[in-house]
């Protein structure tokens, strides 16, 4: 019997590797014999370049950027040197978790190292350059990416913008004569992990801003600013594409992508998979497992688990999901390929102890599933 386990990462807990492992322990206690296929997933956020380079056994390099709020941080990016890829995570350089809660400040926090790590890339000889941009701790339409790229961001009185997505709220006008010519003949794809627009209601800082720092009033502040920057944008590239889907992933990151670097947009889930050939490892398979650290309703819109059902769907393998925690709508899911969910905590627990303690319990739940399945 075959079975493959396709999780994302535990977010503050386990890499998507560490997620595998554990399942596959858990279900070799109960069925010894069972061919156990791991493949660790991601969807665009934060373990992306890992999962794509123990697929691909691509090289990891390093490089020390700028962090979210200024502070210099190391930052990993993959090489696949047979067809001269980069894979480029944001979460990496402008993440959320190189922040501390406490810190949080989605008015100042700035992409900048991503571009530095979109440079090293190029240094590199990149001809394709795979953006994921999930996890992200900023909210400035992908200003600082691009001024690390040479765009120059000027005020009113011809002063250079400060960093942050509150900053753009002064913008009087753009300069693309500083931009990295080897950008022209680079093809970017974004990988991203949801289809929002980059302002209003559902926009980038209306549905995201909270989790990265901002209060209600701050909220406000930068979907006005945002919707000043694709003005402005709009004006200087003849184009308006704040509202094509996942324009407003990554506090706007998605746009700048789109609008500047022509980028072609994926669903994360999608490059992944492809990537790692998550299809042809379903094949012949009995059982799906997939996961992450919280799943709801939220996960319709392109999370790991609902396109790991998708391709296992399309095959006619069940698909069983263990999570963290089940959230509101997770129910959803049960229409879209999903067989079963179950969350890891089975009585009271605090989340400090519910992180420190998931490897032991993912390996129960997989057990207990590999107990129930053996009973057909």
């Amino acid at each position: 019997m075959k079975i493959v386990i396709a999780p994302d990462s535990f977010k503050d807990s386990l890499s998507a590797d560490g997620v595998a492992q554990a399942i596959a322990q858990g279900l070799a206690e109960v069925l010894p014999n069972a061919e156990l296929v791991q493949c660790p997933m991601a969807d665009g956020g934060e373990g992306t370049v890992e999962a794509i380079l123990a697929a691909l056994h691509g090289e990891c390099r390093h490089a020390r950027v700028c962090g979210p709020l200024g502070v210099e941080v190391s930052a990993r990016w993959g090489w696949l040197a047979k067809t001269r890829t980069a894979v480029i995570e944001m979460a990496e350089a402008s993440g959320l978790q190189l922040v501390a809660l406490e810190q949080r400040d989605a008015c100042l926090s700035s992409s900048y190292g991503t571009g530095q790590l979109i440079l090293d890339a190029l240094d590199a000889g990149a001809e394709t350059i795979i953006l994921t941009i999930g996890g992200s701790a900023t909210n400035d339409g992908g200003a600082g990416m691009l001024n690390a790229l040479g765009v120059c961001f000027r005020d009113a009185g011809a002063r250079e913008l400060t960093p942050g997505g509150l900053a753009l709220s002064g913008l009087c006008s753009i300069d693309l004569s500083g931009m990295d010519p080897r950008l022209h003949s680079t093809r970017f794809e974004v990988a991203a992990d949801v289809d929002n627009p980059l302002c209003g209601a559902h926009g980038a800082s209306f549905t995201f801003g909270r989790q990265k720092g901002a209060s209600s009033e701050q909220i406000e502040q930068l979907d006005q600013a945002l919707t000043h920057f694709a003005d402005c944008c709009a004006v200087v590239l003849a184009q308006d594409v704040r509202d094509v889907p996942g324009a407003g992933a990554a506090g706007g990151m998605g746009f700048a992508a789109k609008a500047f670097l022509g980028a072609g947009f994926r669903p994360g889930i999608e490059v992944v998979a492809e990537l790692v050939g998550l299809a042809d490892k379903i094949k012949g398979a009995a059982l799906v497992i997939t996961g992450e650290g919280r799943c709801d309703g939220q996960t319709l819109r392109g999370k790991t688990p609902m396109g790991v059902a998708r391709i296992a769907r399309e095959q006619g393998v069940p698909v069983v999901i263990l999570a963290g925690t089940l959230g509101e709508r997770y129910e959803a899911l049960y229409e879209h390929g999903v067989n079963a969910a179950f969350a890891l905590v089975s009585g009271p627990m605090s989340l400090a102890d519910a992180c420190q303690q998931a490897p032991r319990l993912l390996r129960e739940r997989a057990r207990d599933i590999a107990r129930l399945w053996r009973l057909k």
